[in-house]
């Protein structure tokens, strides 16, 4: 029996031992650090000539750069979403073009840099630019890690001072925050480390060998801040100004008789400054337009005291213009410059407005360009350039409205057509829509280039069996058909106007009426936010008490 109990004994702690050792074992597996390496090829995704892109400190999964004859090119398409919208590409004379604020930069296959590399290089249906052109034109820090097999390019476009840490001793990088995360690379004692987002146990950092990963607190010395210093400078845009508030009336002219009532219909204005014909109107997609310019008109204006501003649109001739193919051709584009200039100078014009409407999406960004150029020659030539633009919406974005504030002298903003002909009946130009019109560009816009169109007409909404129709009507119109149809009006406190209806049969006539009272609020609103002033549409559909409530105070 005892023989037994010993054996039993003996068996237990067998059992207990072997119990131990496996739970030894599974202790130490599973608080025993990795030593697998990443595969940093798949980390980085890279292979080939790819090169990994890191921007401000995220590896971006989707685009590659491109390593070509010792250098680092990156996608444009890229580059201008991201980077630097102002590298533009001429697809079909192959040609990219950079506009400064005096100067127009060229460049194509051919062009090399300093080194004797190409700017540029078009291959797989996309065009590459090497990484040092995009630094000198573009405010950012770049990091190039092309000597070694995993190549890679860290781009930093933010300035802010930074928290730094040198490392106690020897550790390892890792994938994750944990020891059981497979290890990026070794740090050496002493190397510095960017903190960039620091936890309980566990650090995420970068390296100056150009990793991105996680080191255990206890490895880390204490922080410093570390600043960077910028020596960009910045393109500087000077532009023109009338010196005062702006009081601009466009005046429609269709034929040469139309100018010269232009005497007639300025004699009942007040404080007006600037008057805008609608002279240059654009045919087709080869850059040529009709012109009605006059230099008598001028010359008649400037002796009363207004600048002109002659309009070039895309719409009134316009029929076979597609301007996504107009603007997209450099030469077409120059050409359009050089004859408005010509133009411009021949009839004594101080100033050319744009209004380019309607145009697709396709159109944006050579449109954009067009109006860059077009700044770089009025700048020189001490024209001022102002262009029209509906109110910021995301459909219309394309317009670039911020990019306009940059080099343009003056952006009008169109606070009218909130309702349009084909559309629902409506307000043509409501309170809210303008008061949101201005709070929107002025997101994009500096307050003192930013001018407000407001409209010297209604219109007249007709309903009858589910149809509706509208019928354009000038103030003064407007004001007739009121008083001859006996119509009661009724101020819309949200709307800032007055609304008329008038039931005819089975008609319904629907009208909110623009008039001295909602004009007021509107340059209440314009005057209250300091703005560049005020545009008018347009001439000969005012009435004299109008110009003493917007003409500048």
């Amino acid at each position: 029996m005892k023989r037994f109990f010993m054996s039993l004994i003996t068996l237990i702690l067998m059992i207990a031992f072997l119990a131990a050792t496996a739970i030894g074992f599974f202790l130490y597996e599973k608080y025993k650090p990795s030593s697998e390496l990443a595969d940093q090829n798949e980390w980085f995704g890279v292979i080939g000539d790819r090169i990994a892109i890191i921007l401000d400190n995220q590896l971006i999964d989707d685009v590659k750069g491109r390593y070509i004859d010792n250098e680092i090119y990156l996608p444009l398409q890229w580059v201008n979403e991201t980077l630097n919208e102002r590298f533009y590409w001429d697809k079909s004379e192959k040609l990219l073009i950079y506009t400064l604020p005096e100067e127009i930069v060229y460049a194509d296959s051919s062009t090399t840099g300093n080194n004797g590399k190409p700017l540029l290089i078009e291959q797989e249906g996309q065009v590459w630019l090497m990484a040092g052109l995009i630094l000198n034109y573009t405010n950012i820090r770049m990091e190039k890690f092309a000597d070694t097999e995993i190549k890679r390019i860290y781009i930093d476009t933010k300035w802010e001072s930074v928290p730094m840490a040198c490392a106690k001793k020897e550790g390892k990088l890792r994938i994750k925050g944990g020891i059981k995360s497979s290890i990026l690379t070794e740090i050496a004692p002493g190397e510095p480390l960017e903190i960039l987002d620091m936890m309980d146990k566990w650090t995420k950092v970068r390296t100056q060998t150009g990793y991105i990963g996680y080191i255990q607190n206890k490895l880390l010395q204490e922080t410093e801040p570390h600043s960077f210093i910028s020596t960009f400078q910045p393109p500087i845009y000077t532009n023109l100004s009338l010196g005062e508030p702006v009081c601009l009336v466009w005046h429609q002219v269709f034929s040469q008789q139309a100018n010269e009532a232009m005497a007639q219909l300025m004699a009942n204005t007040k404080g007006v400054n600037v008057i805008a014909p609608t002279w240059f109107m654009l045919t087709d997609n080869q850059g040529n337009y009709d012109s009605l310019a006059d230099r008598s008109y001028v010359e008649k204006a400037h002796q009363m005291g207004l600048q002109v501003w002659a309009t070039l649109d895309n719409f009134n001739k316009g029929d076979n213009v597609q301007s996504e193919i107009l603007f997209a051709n450099t030469s077409v584009r120059k050409k359009l410059i050089n004859t408005l200039l010509t133009d411009i100078k021949t009839y004594g014009i101080d100033g050319i407005n744009l209004d380019i409407e309607g145009i697709k999406k396709e159109a944006g960004s050579h449109y954009v360009q067009f109006i860059r150029e077009l700044s770089v020659l009025c700048r020189k030539e001490g024209i001022i350039l102002s262009v029209d633009n509906t109110v910021p919406a995301a459909h219309s974005s394309f317009y670039n409205r911020s990019e306009q504030g940059q080099v343009v002298d003056y952006v009008i903003i169109m606070a009218y057509d909130e309702h349009h002909v084909g559309g629902d009946a409506g307000s043509v130009s409501s309170l809210g829509y303008v008061k949101k019109g201005i709070e929107d560009t002025l997101t994009m816009v500096p307050k003192e280039k930013l001018v407000i169109a407001v409209p010297f007409y209604t219109r007249l909404w007709e309903l009858e069996g589910g149809e509706t129709k509208a019928t354009s009507m000038g103030i003064p119109s407007a004001k007739n058909w009121i008083q001859q149809n006996n119509i009661k009006l009724d101020w819309q406190e949200d709307l800032g106007q007055y609304y008329g209806q008038l039931q005819d049969g089975s008609k319904t006539y629907q009208l909110w009426m623009e008039e001295e009272t909602s004009l007021s609020a509107k340059m209440d609103l314009i005057w209250e936010n300091d703005l560049a002033g005020v545009a008018c549409w347009k001439l000969g559909f005012d009435t004299p008490e109008l110009w003493g409530i917007v003409s500048p105070k």
